[in-house]
């Protein structure tokens, strides 16, 4: 990407969930985003009649580096064409109308999502995973289906991993898991209670941990080590169909695949063909069988 992006997405995320001082900072900065990108902190204070010192306790909430990393990603955000936000379905609307909508949807979240992810973090669960024995994707509900997919995505590059949407099955099987294993807890809202004990019951027994969230502090990713964000996405009505957010999580887990494919080229190449040979070897079996 040419900008460093989603500074705007973040403090709209989180500026209801902020102590006073940091929201409005926040609350100026979304007022004023051309004008706060070429103020010092000790300007933005001043003018958000708050303090220096409050600008960098409010990038320090977003998980950012500091006020120059929040400056460069609103100035990413700022040379954006500006686009319409997340559009629900109508009674009895037309398939053409959710056609468009539905994808307009999705590219958006995808968009925002790849401005949310931090490299940083992306690199430190590549690294954990590329060194884990076993991954452990633990997710309910919606999320166990994208739990799923990542446990799939992973069995093709021979890593060891597993998948579980059962609270009781994660517990025993995250009860056994040892410093060399990584669990990691999928969560849209962040505050889905079984995936934020799973992940205090492995970092209990001292394995890694991930969390992947839509972007905000939440009970879910304050348990883990290493924090990836997807876009927050907004479905007035249909945000329980877990549509925009399925497509966000789906995102994260094939970038994770692919960096973690990525550093491993060679020997991922030759796994992933053996894994396509052995399924079309069933199915010419199954075909003989007819």
């Amino acid at each position: 990407m040419a900008f460093a992006m989603g500074g705007l997405v973040m403090l709209t995320e989180m500026v209801e969930k902020l102590p006073p001082s940091e929201r409005k900072i926040a609350e100026y900065i979304l007022r004023h985003p051309r004008e706060a990108i070429s103020m010092t902190a000790s300007e933005l204070g001043k003018q958000s009649e708050t303090s220096s010192a409050a600008v960098i306790r409010l990038c320090k909430s977003l998980d950012l580096k500091g006020f120059q990393e929040l400056k460069l990603r609103i100035a990413g955000d700022l040379q954006k064409t500006q686009t319409q936000g997340f559009r629900d379905i109508e009674p009895n609307e037309s398939k053409y109308s959710i056609i468009e909508k539905m994808t307009f949807n999705s590219i958006q979240t995808i968009r925002e999502t790849a401005e949310l992810i931090s490299t940083d973090e992306l690199t430190k669960a590549v690294e954990a995973l590329q060194a884990a024995k076993t991954i452990h994707f633990f997710g309910i509900g919606a999320s166990g289906i994208i739990a799923q997919d990542a446990q799939h995505k992973f069995l093709r590059i021979n890593k060891n991993a597993t998948a579980f949407s059962d609270t009781h099955i994660a517990a025993m099987i995250v009860a056994n898991a040892k410093e060399d294993d990584v669990v990691v807890g999928i969560s849209f809202s962040g505050e889905t209670f079984e995936v934020a004990k799973i992940l205090e019951l492995a970092n209990q027994h001292g394995a890694k941990t991930i969390s992947l969230t839509k972007y905000g502090t939440s009970s879910v990713s304050e348990q883990a080590d290493i924090r990836l964000y997807t876009s927050a996405t907004r479905e007035p009505a249909f945000r329980s169909g877990a549509t925009s957010s399925r497509i966000a999580q789906l995102q994260a887990i094939d970038i994770l695949f692919m960096c973690v494919a990525s550093q491993e080229y060679e020997e991922a190449v030759t796994y992933i063909d053996d894994t396509r040979e052995a399924i079309e070897f069933l199915q010419r079996g199954m075909r003989t069988r007819k």
